[in-house]
């Protein structure tokens, strides 16, 4: 990614009223949970000391273990089925009396323990991935879903925020009243949410039964999903022995896939003696042998780097087969789970796929839309299909023609040095395995840098110390590490605090963790809600996590990233800013809640165009060894490298969201047409120059929309970028170099953008912020296809 991950897309999901926001997917009843809690879930270990039901502050990850998570959710459920049901009945004798703090208020802060406990659940599953916690978290999470829609579908709850907003209408408006903005905002959304939600489905009828069956099988099949794709990640592993296959291949990617190999073989040694002599052997990067697996920094650097064409395609088929019907064999004689239920999802996620999407074609049925795609825009910005199709398909103008030059230059880089296999006699035209390895030849001989040359001045101690300045000069803010004043999952975790410049208040905090994982921590990059701003619960001080996946340290170097790698960083920290720089004192809308799912990537996209501006750069790029500077003219190449293959990249992501949206609206789940032949119906438009390959099963993988909260809503990205391009454009408007100035227009994003939070329509936000609405011209322009 770079994209955001499943933790984001289930914290963005929803108000808290509706599904937990964190809950993530969903579980048996709440009363069959208290009719079964057994005697050791009432004992003062699992309970009293449970580290899951402290809820009053900053999780006890040292204390905390999978066993732990059943007894605290069978607690947690018991009291909060006895408390919701004594609010019902509270709520309606008073609905047409009820009162902003008789509802949403009570709820937040009745809903809190277990979004406590599940949060760091489903936080752990993503992190510290492990059989235990994942058959806990998958026993747990039916009751968790069961427990949501009987929030979501309760008729006194719908009916006294009603009554609220209805109490509402005879107020005097007024135009800077923030915190009654934010309470309009959070019961209509609250209104929203449940209406999408099945409020209004007569209760105990067929259409509400099948309605929570299809969301309670939602949370298995996505959850089955996730863990497939996770699990065929680890399966591949590809020993290379011969140095002329990875002969050119930077340093840094041979001394991770040696270090691979030699984790490999500990980790199938036989016996501890075994593993100790491996562990102190000597590992020699320029010699093998290597191992190449599927986690995004070896993946990437293989299909980049390694001259061996046959390689690369076994490494590039094995990841776009991942948890298909290629791996399900593999997947299923390593399961160790021998009480699957009949209808338990499979290690093929073809069958899932189709599943969800007849599934979610039949619920949007229910609740009365034509399509899928239309219910999931009828919580979002774009008003509909079309405005999406319509925003595609301008910048494809654009960017198809750019792209086709770009890979034709590729071609002919391919054709006249590549030897005899890339002729034209010989190979019509590059493989999909082929493009990013010689898109990469070809920037290296445009710029003369490569990639490897940066990485000694991308130290990430460094770049966090030159991102922690920048926010400083724009936001005002300082931020500390604070490592020892919080419990962390894993060693390479780090911790800090941000501090308020102006009142020297600590005002939010932090968990970094940085590098990739491979045997226990999903792929990707994110952020996630750990504790949010809350009048409600006395909470002043968010907590934010940022997971990211990049390149861990190699012997005695520390982590050396790529320059991707310092983007997704500062994406990550975009995020994380919206959610603890917030004003907004009402959870609901606090942060990034609230927060259309279309506008949640302004910030994150915003803060990645600092990665080319100079003072910016220069704060952080230093030689980790010397301690010089980045030269000046690898800088200069470094800016002209923004927009090489700005033109591919961008109708890779016009595919994947106009794709997404293609399934969710016009494809017919039950007809002939193939999820696979849909994908390159619409590769045939939006990527006619690199149709998939046979053996391609993308689909399979794609978790933003199959296990993420991304589906019918990929397009976010383009429609957030358009927004961040033109905010971003008011800083060069001012002139990057107008120190005053920039300073002045970031104290400006702050107050709206990124404080704001939920609490405020993103229209209007932006329109605060910009003096005006919207315009694509600032994207197109960075990316070179104006």
């Amino acid at each position: 990614m770079k994209v955001l991950s499943i933790a984001l897309a289930t914290v963005l999901a929803a108000p808290r009223i509706r599904a937990f926001a964190i809950t993530r997917s969903s579980v048996r009843s709440c009363a069959s949970t208290v009719r079964t809690m057994s005697s050791v879930a009432e004992s003062e270990t699992t309970t009293t000391n449970n580290p899951l039901l402290q809820s009053d502050d900053l999780p006890k990850f040292s204390a905390i273990e999978p066993s732990q998570l059943t007894p605290a959710m069978q607690s947690i459920l018991e009291k909060l089925e006895s408390d919701f049901d004594a609010l019902e009945s509270k709520l309606a004798e008073t609905k047409d009396s009820s009162t902003w703090s008789d509802v949403l208020p009570a709820l937040e802060k009745m809903q809190h323990p277990l979004g406590y406990a599940w949060g760091i659940a489903s936080h752990l599953n993503g992190v510290k991935n492990s059989d235990e916690l994942r058959k806990a978290y998958e026993e747990n999470q039916p009751n968790i879903v069961k427990t949501s829609m009987k929030f979501s579908q309760s008729k006194p709850v719908y009916d006294a925020l009603m009554a609220v907003q209805k109490g509402w209408e005879s107020e005097e408006k007024k135009d800077d009243d923030f915190e009654m903005a934010q309470k309009q905002r959070a019961v209509s959304n609250s209104l929203r949410s449940m209406t999408l939600q099945g409020v209004g489905l007569a209760e105990g009828s067929a259409e509400q039964k099948r309605f929570n069956e299809i969301k309670l099988r939602f949370a298995e099949l996505s959850t089955a999903f996730s863990n497939n794709v996770l699990d065929a990640t680890k399966l591949f592993g590809l020993t290379v022995t011969d140095p002329k296959s990875v002969e050119g291949v930077p340093d840094s990617a041979l001394a991770m896939w040696a270090q691979a190999h030699q984790q490999h073989l500990i980790k199938e040694a036989s016996d501890e003696e075994e593993k100790k002599k491996l562990s102190e052997a000597e590992v020699d990067p320029k010699a093998g042998p290597w191992r190449i697996t599927l986690d995004g920094p070896s993946y990437i650097a293989a299909m980049q780097h390694c001259p061996d064409r046959d390689l690369r395609k076994q490494v590039y088929i094995g990841y776009m087969t991942r948890a298909s019907e290629f791996t399900a064999d593999q997947l299923e004689s390593k399961d160790k789970d021998t009480e699957k239920k009949a209808d338990a999802p499979g290690k093929d996620n073809v069958p899932i796929i189709n599943e969800i999407l007849k599934l979610r074609k039949e619920v949007s049925g229910i609740l009365g839309f034509n399509n899928y795609a239309e219910q999931s825009l009828a919580s979002k910005m774009a008003p509909d299909v079309q405005s999406v199709a319509d925003l595609s398909n301008l910048i494809l103008e654009k960017a198809l023609p750019a792209a086709e030059k770009e890979l034709a230059a590729a071609t002919a880089l391919a054709r006249e040095v590549g030897g005899d296999e890339y002729s034209e006699e010989n190979l019509e035209k590059l493989m999909p395995y082929d493009s990013a390895f010689w898109v990469e030849r070809l920037k290296e001989k445009t710029f003369d840098l490569k990639e490897e040359e940066l990485r000694p001045y991308f130290a990430l101690d460094a770049v966090l110390g030159g991102m922690f300045g920048l926010v400083d000069r724009l936001f005002g803010i300082e931020v500390r590490e604070a490592n020892g004043k919080a419990e962390v999952w894993h060693p390479d975790v780090k911790f800090f605090e941000i501090i308020d410049k102006e009142s020297g208040e600590h005002i939010a905090s932090f968990y970094l963790d940085p590098y990739s994982r491979p045997a226990d921590k999903r792929g990707g990059a994110w952020m996630a809600d750990c504790r949010g701003k809350s009048e409600a619960l006395g909470i002043d001080v968010p907590v934010a996590y940022l997971t990211c996946n990049g390149s861990p340290p190699v012997g005695d170097k520390p982590s050396l990233m790529t320059f991707r790698e310092v983007e997704t960083l500062f994406h990550e920290f975009g995020h994380g800013l919206q959610h603890m720089l917030t004003r907004a004192t009402v959870g609901d809308v606090a942060g990034i809640n609230g927060v259309e799912w279309d506008a949640v990537e302004l910030p994150s996209q915003f803060m990645e165009n600092w990665c080319y501006d100079k003072p910016t750069v220069y704060g952080f790029a230093k030689h980790y060894e010397t301690g010089e500077p980045l030269p000046e003219e690898m800088f200069e190449k470094l800016k002209q490298q923004k927009t090489f293959g700005a033109g591919m990249m961008a109708c890779r992501q016009l595919l994947f969201g106009m794709m997404d949206l293609e399934l969710h609206s016009n494809y017919d789940p039950y007809g002939s047409e193939s999820i696979f032949d849909v994908q390159r119906r619409m590769a045939d438009i939006y990527t006619p120059y690199a149709k998939p390959i046979d053996e391609d099963r993308f689909l399979c993988g794609f978790s933003h929309i199959f296990a993420g909260g991304y589906s019918a809503g990929y397009y976010s990205y383009k429609w957030a970028e358009v927004m961040s391009a033109d905010a971003f454009g008011a800083f060069e408007d001012v002139g990057l170099d107008n120190e005053e100035g920039v300073k002045e227009v970031g104290r400006k994003f702050r107050e709206t953008v990124l404080s704001l939070g939920g609490g405020v329509s993103p229209t209007e936000v932006f329109e605060q912020f910009r003096g005006r609405g919207p315009s694509p011209d600032a994207l197109l322009r960075h990316n070179g296809l104006a």
